[in-house]
């Protein structure tokens, strides 16, 4: 990086420049006249300052990293085009910039010290008033970039907590949101009801099919399963061929009468659509329970998956209480 001169040896004008655009005053040049041109050759970085400074450019592109700052050091970079400045958090701060900055290409940079800058917007209200329009700008492109950051990070933080094979919940969401939901209704005293699933011989069924067969297999009947339930209902893959359904607000009524037609969507569930393949069927067995005042999430699991073992012992494809 090299010294080419002061602004007013050069040729470049002032109004071609953002921050001065619309002024008028004289006294912006002579402030302006002394501060240093910088050449920067392409691929390389702009070295930081002890003191704040606004850096204009007039010639080439910089590549702006995020400023630490915020704490949004994600890789994220701007293009600042000739006219663009950088470094105006740094002068009203008064700190060293704290972001990287990267000739795109062959740059001349104007660069203004921090005292200038402050005595610039002292002596002219255009500067005053671009300098606020520019922040302005900054705030609502980075509010915009949060929001989609945001938006980013909750799609990833749903995606990590479905199954990727049947696309119910798993086993990191039912441990979020289970206790949460059993404290819930020990709390307001209404009824909570769970059903465990497990899907009868199906190791008979993967050595018959193969495991891409079992793969369909599973699909098929988390898909009717899920296409039973009521939109405040809830259904997980518990683990291999087991899946758990939540029930808000029934009782074992509702739930048993829940937990036979999710059985029977089982057993008609269609495995291979492809009508010239034998179409096996499936079943499942169904250990239903009802929250008990004063249990846990973790005995009201136990108490359906005492219920899962009587249906098995009674001769699974059928519901146990």
């Amino acid at each position: 990086m090299d010294r080419i001169g002061s602004f007013g040896e050069s040729t470049y004008r002032i109004e071609d420049m953002q921050l001065f655009r619309g002024t008028q005053d004289p006294q912006i040049a002579k402030l302006l006249a002394p501060c240093p041109i910088l050449r920067v050759a392409a691929g390389a970085q702009v070295p930081e300052s002890g003191r704040g400074r606004l850096i204009v450019v007039l010639k080439g592109a910089l590549a702006v990293a995020a400023d630490t700052r915020t704490g949004f050091t994600d890789g994220t970079v701007s293009k600042v085009l000739p006219g663009e400045s950088v470094g105006e958090q740094s002068v009203l701060d008064e700190s060293a910039d704290l972001i990287a900055i990267t000739a795109l290409d062959n740059a001349e940079l104007l660069m203004i010290p921090s005292d200038t800058v402050w005595r610039l917007i002292d002596e002219s209200n255009g500067v005053a008033r671009n300098l606020l329009r520019l922040l302005s700008f900054r705030i609502h492109a980075a509010n915009a970039q949060m929001r989609r950051r945001q938006k980013v990070g909750e799609f990833y933080r749903q995606m990590s907590l479905v199954d990727g094979l049947t696309s119910l919940y798993n086993r990191a969401w039912l441990n979020d949101k289970l206790p949460s939901l059993v404290a819930q209704a020990q709390e307001q005293g209404t009824d909570l009801s769970i059903i465990m699933v497990d899907l009868d011989h199906f190791k008979r069924f993967n050595d018959t099919h193969g495991h891409l067969g079992g793969d369909q297999a599973l699909r098929a009947a988390a898909k009717a399963i899920s296409g039973a339930l009521r939109p405040s209902d809830f259904a997980v893959r518990y683990g291999g061929e087991e899946m758990l359904v939540i029930l808000p607000e029934t009782n074992e009524n509702l739930a048993l009468m829940v937990a036979a037609r999710l059985c029977e969507r089982v057993r008609q569930a269609v495995v291979f659509p492809d009508m010239r393949v034998a179409m096996p069927q499936i079943t499942g067995s169904f250990g239903l329970a009802c929250l008990a005042r004063g249990q846990d999430e973790q005995a009201l699991i136990e108490a359906a998956d005492a219920a899962l073992y009587r249906a098995k012992e009674g001769g699974r494809n059928r519901v146990s209480q």
